[in-house]
């Protein structure tokens, strides 16, 4: 007797017109019990077939995959449980309230939010929503920099001195506001700090429809005492120690390069020195795990802070996700210039060019670790080649099937298993894999799966519609069933829009 554990069981997607689910059990099995996989499938595919009855087909494939295909009653039962469960359908609890906080777009508060910070904003958005569908309690955090010599830079460059560094019309709209009172750059640029977070960030998240649950500021660390307590704790454990005057966390000994200075010879403390005690503080709050959506320049850090919070004991329960470079073009040009900003496109640039949908659709559809062109003239399109515009017209179509349904008022026996048309299951495959699709993103944080998902359910839809008359008077039975079909749709898509945290228009 051979044991399976359910973590050998792997069940994918094979590709289409293959079935919709296969398993490669089999050839997982086959070193085990001493049997080629196809003879271990042909032993499963007996069993399958006496005791499922809600499979159509079950086929091997070589060298050993099984592939299965669901019964035409079994899809058309997923058309009646969206309509009963409308917006909540794909919710599962696989989370068991599991505490996650992720942050994410977290920038020195020195000027407008730039595209390699900002890029994470969409994703980490929603992240979170697709973990709270799936059951875990997740939470949004803001790790504002305002601490430091960041802070004392932009407090010169605001008193426009011989070591400004920042420029636009952001720090001439400040030294206005600001230079004309105390000469102390730091205090000038804690000031400037609250101003840039209160009249710029703040309103540039709200415009990308992003509303954190938490904006943790850096400089209470310092203020509370925290940052100490932490290098502390490490130097008891012999985890930090002092050379040349500064003190040291033995970051080699996680996996960094070499060990990195927490606390320089001036007694001035570093910035990896606070990020110690931020991801103390955040595990003190009581959070499970930790997500980080980083820029790609802060690639060097990753070892230093996940080697401090393995330090700390809280090792395994911080991942961090890095974003990959933004080009903008425009007119077939890289577009690069920002009057406010300066010398880089910020997020509120490219918000009043494009808008909030255009901006966090296009931005969900790379995967973090790939450089993204972010193309300006078809963000604008208002056509097929846009798939913002795209989707969000097969939702408007939905929407006035359905109005003008309203309208005709059918008579006639609403009965499901009247869809049985080719492009009719076609959709209908593609709807009952939306829980699927939830969970699985919540494991692997692959939101960019999210508006493939809802382009090819456009596609699908599209394409039903073109070929199955949906409503037609004469034949008000199969209208009717047409009609809950194109509602389950409707939930659906609009569904997979608002965990994009993008608009589903009824008309346009």
């Amino acid at each position: 007797q051979i044991r399976i554990t359910k973590e050998e069981i792997e069940i994918s997607y094979p590709p289409e017109n293959f079935g919709d689910y296969s398993t490669n059990i089999a050839l997982k099995l086959a070193s085990k019990v001493k049997l080629s996989p196809m003879v271990i499938a042909d032993m499963f595919l007996n069993d399958l077939n006496k005791s499922v009855n809600d499979l159509d087909t079950v086929k091997i494939i070589k060298p050993g995959f099984i592939n299965f295909k669901l019964s035409e009653s079994v899809l058309r039962e997923a058309v009646v449980e969206i309509n009963k469960k409308g917006s909540s359908f794909g919710a599962s609890n696989i989370g068991d309230r599991t505490k996650i906080q992720v942050e994410f777009i977290s920038a020195n508060p020195t000027g407008p939010i730039h595209l390699g910070n900002g890029r994470g904003g969409p994703m980490g958005d929603v992240l979170v929503n697709v973990l709270k569908k799936a059951g875990f309690d997740a939470k949004s955090e803001y790790y504002v920099n305002d601490f430091g010599n960041q802070v004392k830079i932009l407090g010169h460059s605001v008193l426009k001195d011989e070591e400004a560094q920042y420029s636009g019309d952001y720090i001439n709209e400040l030294h206005e506001k600001l230079g004309k009172g105390s000469n102390d750059p730091f205090e000038v640029g804690q000031k400037a700090a609250v101003e840039i977070m209160k009249e710029i960030v703040k309103p540039s998240m709200k415009k990308l429809g992003i509303e954190f649950d938490e904006y943790f500021s850096e400089k209470s660390l310092h203020a509370s005492g925290e940052v100490d307590k932490a290098i502390d704790e490490l130097k008891k454990r012999d985890l930090v120690y002092k050379k040349d005057g500064a003190w040291w966390f033995r970051a080699a000994k996680y996996g960094d390069d070499k060990n990195r200075v927490v606390k320089k010879t001036s007694g001035e403390l570093t910035y990896f020195g606070g990020d110690i005690a931020y991801h103390k503080n955040k595990f003190e709050r009581g959070f499970d795990r930790v997500i980080n959506i980083w820029g790609s320049d802060h690639h060097g850090d990753v070892a230093r802070v996940k080697g401090a919070v393995e330090a700390l004991g809280y090792g395994g329960r911080l991942e961090i996700i890095l974003t990959q470079f933004v080009r903008v073009i425009k007119d077939g040009q890289e577009f690069k210039m920002s009057k406010r900003g300066g010398t880089y496109v910020s997020v509120r640039d490219l918000l009043d060019e494009v808008g909030k949908d255009a901006f966090r659709f296009f931005f969900l559809m790379h995967s973090p670790d790939t450089h993204m062109d972010f193309d300006i003239d078809i963000a604008k399109e208002q056509s097929d080649k846009n798939p913002v515009f795209y989707v969000q017209y097969a939702h408007a179509r939905m929407n006035g099937i359905l109005e003008k349904h309203k309208e005709i008022k059918l008579k006639g026996e609403k009965n499901i298993a009247l869809l049985e048309h080719k492009k009719e299951l076609e959709l209908i495959r593609k709807l009952s894999k939306f829980p699927e699709l939830v969970e699985e993103i919540a494991q692997s944080y692959e939101v960019h799966q999210l508006p493939y998902y809802g382009i090819k359910l456009a596609d699908l839809f599209h394409s039903f519609y073109h070929e199955c008359q949906v409503l037609d008077e004469k034949n008000a039975s199969r209208s009717l069933a047409r009609i809950e079909l194109v509602k389950a749709t409707k939930i659906v898509l609009a569904e997979t829009l608002r965990l994009m945290g993008v608009s589903a228009p009824n008309k346009m």
